[in-house]
């Protein structure tokens, strides 16, 4: 929040006609004080010395309890070490003293984004555009907020609007590829990615080259997705999301050695990310590699608990020949997660693996006959039943 008004005009304009202040050079020297420590407080708070800048928002509010200025710079102090319900409490307090003061609903709605409560966040958010309609960062903020609710209509409609105020906005043309996206429209999604592209001329934000990456990883188009994430690792060789999407489109090439190195290289820097061992002991499981692939599920399970690298042992035990072993994990497995059809058929590939047809068509039928839909259940199913 900025000090735009002199010290008469916000300290005593209003306050002197509600006869607040009586008229004397004590009072004025208090007021001039007041504005010292205010202005102090926004400055500490932008040189991020947050203590220092509530020891004088606090000072403010103890000679003037409604203080909108020291109010709401306590909730932007509080908001910005992140205690956002602190931080509700002093905005909060500050609209029912100046229930228009734009600043402070700007900060409440931030706060309530911040705790997931969208829905909130919103309501707020309209509440300020009542006074303030072409406020660009806070359109965005409403589009952004109705995405997170899955209001696709709102949002788009919310992020078009400002396109129509400003034709290359970033965070509305962002906003609407990360719709389309949460939609599963990719190719819709791509058109505004790659439109960031053209208007930043190559300087674009490393997340829309992952975001691109991702979309052609979802459309299955890997080779593309390689080249986006490749780009990024370029700008940033240790970012999270461009080593994951390169290394899950080699997966999906089946180039497991060179997924490998992607996952390894994750986890170097990560190396109790469960789900990154998992997947790394897929890869070697799928190169053949079964020691090596039990070490890293064996890894992932010291961790936690994980039904992926259970299942990823038991594949391996049906592989080895251990058709008691597998067999025993995809039941247990079977009982924690019913709904999950690839156990299904991992436990009727174990059984025809050991010799029993019989009990792996009675398993799949009677999984179907069951209610279950499932184009994997239906086709393997007809395979062991041709065989």
């Amino acid at each position: 929040m900025d000090e735009k008004e002199g010290v008469n005009t916000l300290f005593y304009g209003n306050d002197l006609q509600r006869g607040r202040y009586p008229f004397s050079e004590s009072s004025f020297s208090e007021q001039r004080e007041i504005s010292e420590w205010s202005k102090k407080g926004y400055q500490l708070l932008r040189e991020d010395k947050v203590p220092d800048a509530i020891d004088y928002f606090s000072k403010i509010l103890t000679i003037d309890s409604e203080n909108n200025y020291a109010l709401v710079g306590m909730g932007d102090a509080n908001r910005k070490r992140g205690s956002f319900r602190d931080a509700i409490i002093f905005y909060q307090r500050c609209l029912d003293s100046h229930a228009n003061n734009n600043y402070a609903l700007f900060g409440l709605a931030d706060c309530y984004k911040a705790l997931n409560q969208h829905q909130k966040a919103i309501e707020i958010w309209e509440q300020y555009l009542l006074h303030d309609d072409k406020n660009l960062t806070v359109l965005t903020r409403v589009a952004d907020a109705y995405r997170k609710i899955k209001d696709f209509r709102h949002s788009k409609n919310v992020y078009l609007q400002v396109l129509e105020m400003e034709e290359n906005n970033p965070y509305a043309i962002i906003g609407l590829g990360h719709l389309h996206y949460d939609f599963k429209e990719y190719e819709v999604a791509l058109y505004y990615w790659n439109k960031m592209l053209v208007i930043k001329d190559g300087n674009v934000d490393i997340r829309v080259l992952t975001s691109i990456g991702n979309c052609y990883r979802k459309l299955k188009t890997f080779e593309e997705g390689i080249n986006y994430f490749k780009y990024a690792l370029e700008r940033d060789p240790c970012n999270f999301y461009a080593l994951f999407g390169i290394a899950d489109c080699y997966r999906g090439l089946n180039c497991q050695e060179q997924s490998l190195e992607y996952w390894n290289i994750i986890l170097k820097q990560d190396p109790r990310n469960k789900v990154i061992l998992t997947r790394a002991g897929d890869a070697y499981r799928h190169s053949y590699k079964y020691e090596m692939a039990v070490e890293y599920y064996n890894r992932a399970l010291n961790i936690e608990f994980d039904i992926y690298a259970v299942l990823g042992l038991a594949v391996v035990a049906r592989i080895q020949g251990r058709y008691g072993e597998a067999i025993e994990s995809l039941q247990r497995l079977i009982q924690q997660d019913p709904h999950n059809y690839r156990f299904y058929v991992e436990l009727a590939e174990c059984f025809m693996a050991n010799g029993e047809k019989s009990r792996a068509v009675n398993l799949l039928e009677g999984l179907l006959q069951g209610g279950a839909r499932s184009k994997l259940v239906n086709d393997y199913l007809e395979m062991i039943q041709a065989v």
